[in-house]
Protein backbone atom coordinates (compact mmCIF):
# COMPACT_ATOMS: atom_id res chain seq x y z
CA UNK A 1 0.00 0.00 0.00
CA UNK A 2 1.13 3.24 -0.90
CA UNK A 3 1.39 6.37 1.31
CA UNK A 4 0.72 9.67 0.40
CA UNK A 5 3.55 12.25 1.16
CA UNK A 6 3.32 14.12 3.97
CA UNK A 7 3.04 17.87 4.01
CA UNK A 8 5.26 19.34 6.75
CA UNK A 9 4.49 22.73 8.33
CA UNK A 10 0.99 23.33 6.71
CA UNK A 11 -0.61 23.19 10.31
CA UNK A 12 1.68 26.18 11.50
CA UNK A 13 1.60 28.40 8.09
CA UNK A 14 -2.50 27.92 9.49
CA UNK A 15 -2.27 28.66 13.12
CA UNK A 16 0.11 32.27 11.70
CA UNK A 17 -2.30 32.96 9.25
CA UNK A 18 -5.14 32.57 11.71
CA UNK A 19 -3.46 34.53 14.33
CA UNK A 20 -3.20 37.68 11.92
CA UNK A 21 -6.88 37.28 11.34
CA UNK A 22 -7.55 37.58 14.93
CA UNK A 23 -5.21 40.28 15.59
CA UNK A 24 -6.02 42.61 12.55
CA UNK A 25 -10.10 41.65 14.72
CA UNK A 26 -8.56 42.94 17.73
CA UNK A 27 -7.29 45.83 16.74
CA UNK A 28 -10.11 46.56 15.02
CA UNK A 29 -12.24 45.95 18.38
CA UNK A 30 -9.26 48.29 20.20
CA UNK A 31 -10.47 50.94 17.53
CA UNK A 32 -13.83 50.91 17.30
CA UNK A 33 -14.11 51.10 21.81
CA UNK A 34 -11.64 53.97 21.65
CA UNK A 35 -14.63 55.87 19.01
CA UNK A 36 -16.98 54.76 21.39
CA UNK A 37 -15.14 56.29 23.96
CA UNK A 38 -14.78 59.52 22.26
CA UNK A 39 -18.50 59.81 20.98
CA UNK A 40 -19.57 59.38 24.70
CA UNK A 41 -17.36 61.95 26.09
CA UNK A 42 -18.42 64.17 23.24
CA UNK A 43 -22.00 63.43 24.21
CA UNK A 44 -21.22 64.04 28.38
CA UNK A 45 -20.07 67.50 26.73
CA UNK A 46 -22.95 68.34 24.69
CA UNK A 47 -25.85 67.17 27.69
CA UNK A 48 -23.80 69.44 30.39
CA UNK A 49 -24.10 72.71 28.24
CA UNK A 50 -27.05 71.84 27.23
CA UNK A 51 -28.51 71.85 30.76
CA UNK A 52 -26.31 75.26 31.37
CA UNK A 53 -27.95 76.89 28.16
CA UNK A 54 -31.66 75.33 29.60
CA UNK A 55 -30.85 76.72 33.21
CA UNK A 56 -30.12 80.52 32.04
CA UNK A 57 -33.22 80.87 29.87
CA UNK A 58 -35.34 79.05 32.51
CA UNK A 59 -33.84 81.50 35.03
CA UNK A 60 -33.99 84.54 32.58
CA UNK A 61 -37.89 83.80 31.66
CA UNK A 62 -38.64 83.38 36.02
CA UNK A 63 -37.15 87.33 36.18
CA UNK A 64 -39.23 88.50 33.12
CA UNK A 65 -38.69 92.39 34.44
CA UNK A 66 -38.51 95.35 31.62
CA UNK A 67 -34.62 95.74 32.88
CA UNK A 68 -33.82 91.99 31.39
CA UNK A 69 -31.84 93.41 28.08
CA UNK A 70 -29.68 95.42 30.25
CA UNK A 71 -29.43 92.96 33.52
CA UNK A 72 -28.65 89.43 31.18
CA UNK A 73 -26.36 91.02 28.53
CA UNK A 74 -23.44 89.32 29.73
CA UNK A 75 -20.22 87.06 28.38
CA UNK A 76 -18.49 85.32 30.86
CA UNK A 77 -16.33 82.21 30.70
CA UNK A 78 -14.36 79.26 32.92
CA UNK A 79 -11.43 81.97 33.75
CA UNK A 80 -14.67 84.61 35.04
CA UNK A 81 -14.13 84.72 39.01
CA UNK A 82 -17.28 84.64 40.71
CA UNK A 83 -17.94 87.72 42.97
CA UNK A 84 -19.93 87.69 46.68
CA UNK A 85 -23.24 88.22 45.65
CA UNK A 86 -25.78 87.77 48.91
CA UNK A 87 -27.97 85.16 48.11
CA UNK A 88 -31.46 85.87 46.94
CA UNK A 89 -32.62 82.44 47.84
CA UNK A 90 -32.93 83.46 51.72
CA UNK A 91 -33.14 87.63 51.03
CA UNK A 92 -35.39 89.63 49.13
CA UNK A 93 -34.35 90.87 45.89
CA UNK A 94 -35.31 93.28 43.19
CA UNK A 95 -34.99 92.10 39.52
CA UNK A 96 -31.62 93.04 39.05
CA UNK A 97 -30.41 92.25 41.87
CA UNK A 98 -31.56 88.54 41.13
CA UNK A 99 -30.01 89.13 37.48
CA UNK A 100 -26.57 89.60 39.27
CA UNK A 101 -27.30 86.36 41.76
CA UNK A 102 -27.99 84.08 38.52
CA UNK A 103 -24.83 85.42 36.75
CA UNK A 104 -22.39 84.53 39.65
CA UNK A 105 -24.12 81.34 40.21
CA UNK A 106 -23.88 80.65 36.31
CA UNK A 107 -19.86 81.48 36.46
CA UNK A 108 -19.85 78.53 39.36
CA UNK A 109 -21.44 76.26 37.56
CA UNK A 110 -19.20 76.46 34.49
CA UNK A 111 -16.00 76.33 36.56
CA UNK A 112 -17.76 72.90 38.81
CA UNK A 113 -18.66 71.44 35.17
CA UNK A 114 -15.06 72.40 34.10
CA UNK A 115 -13.36 70.82 37.12
CA UNK A 116 -15.20 67.46 35.83
CA UNK A 117 -14.23 67.36 32.75
CA UNK A 118 -17.84 67.95 31.39
CA UNK A 119 -16.80 71.32 29.51
CA UNK A 120 -13.24 72.66 28.98
CA UNK A 121 -12.74 75.68 28.76
CA UNK A 122 -15.91 77.22 28.59
CA UNK A 123 -17.79 80.36 27.57
CA UNK A 124 -21.47 81.72 27.85
CA UNK A 125 -23.12 84.32 26.18
CA UNK A 126 -26.15 85.53 26.48
CA UNK A 127 -27.30 88.28 24.18
CA UNK A 128 -31.03 89.80 24.96
CA UNK A 129 -32.66 92.12 22.56
CA UNK A 130 -35.90 94.02 22.42
CA UNK A 131 -37.90 93.59 19.05
CA UNK A 132 -40.77 95.85 20.67
CA UNK A 133 -42.58 96.30 23.97
CA UNK A 134 -42.78 93.76 26.15
CA UNK A 135 -40.92 91.26 23.79
CA UNK A 136 -37.83 89.49 24.17
CA UNK A 137 -35.82 88.02 21.87
CA UNK A 138 -33.04 85.85 23.42
CA UNK A 139 -29.77 84.11 22.33
CA UNK A 140 -28.13 81.83 24.82
CA UNK A 141 -24.76 80.46 23.46
CA UNK A 142 -22.45 77.77 25.23
CA UNK A 143 -19.06 77.22 23.37
CA UNK A 144 -16.54 74.74 24.82
CA UNK A 145 -13.22 73.52 23.76
CA UNK A 146 -13.60 69.70 21.92
CA UNK A 147 -10.61 67.30 21.63
CA UNK A 148 -10.67 66.50 18.19
CA UNK A 149 -10.48 69.54 15.51
CA UNK A 150 -12.90 69.67 13.31
CA UNK A 151 -13.98 72.21 10.53
CA UNK A 152 -16.33 75.00 11.03
CA UNK A 153 -19.37 75.78 9.31
CA UNK A 154 -19.91 79.38 8.36
CA UNK A 155 -23.03 79.90 10.47
CA UNK A 156 -20.73 78.65 13.66
CA UNK A 157 -18.19 81.24 12.27
CA UNK A 158 -20.35 83.71 12.20
CA UNK A 159 -21.18 82.96 16.16
CA UNK A 160 -18.20 85.23 18.29
CA UNK A 161 -18.96 83.25 21.54
CA UNK A 162 -15.77 81.36 22.34
CA UNK A 163 -12.07 81.25 20.72
CA UNK A 164 -11.02 78.12 20.27
CA UNK A 165 -10.32 76.33 16.74
CA UNK A 166 -11.67 72.97 18.51
CA UNK A 167 -14.76 75.13 19.76
CA UNK A 168 -17.92 73.17 20.76
CA UNK A 169 -21.19 75.12 20.68
CA UNK A 170 -24.95 75.03 21.95
CA UNK A 171 -27.07 77.93 20.53
CA UNK A 172 -30.49 78.26 22.21
CA UNK A 173 -33.07 80.81 20.72
CA UNK A 174 -36.03 81.38 22.52
CA UNK A 175 -38.66 84.33 22.76
CA UNK A 176 -39.99 86.06 26.08
CA UNK A 177 -42.97 88.25 26.85
CA UNK A 178 -42.61 90.19 29.51
CA UNK A 179 -45.57 89.83 32.44
CA UNK A 180 -44.03 92.52 34.27
CA UNK A 181 -44.22 95.64 32.10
Amino acid sequence: MAYPKRQIGFTLLEVLIAFIVLTVGLLGTVALQAKAKQASYDSVQRAAALALANDIVQRIRSNDSPTLVNDYKVNFSSESKAGSISSCLSNLCNASQLALYDIEEWKKAIKAKERTGALANASVCIDPSSPGANEINLQVVVSWEGRQQMTQSDTNKAISCGSSKNRRMVVIDTYINVRNG
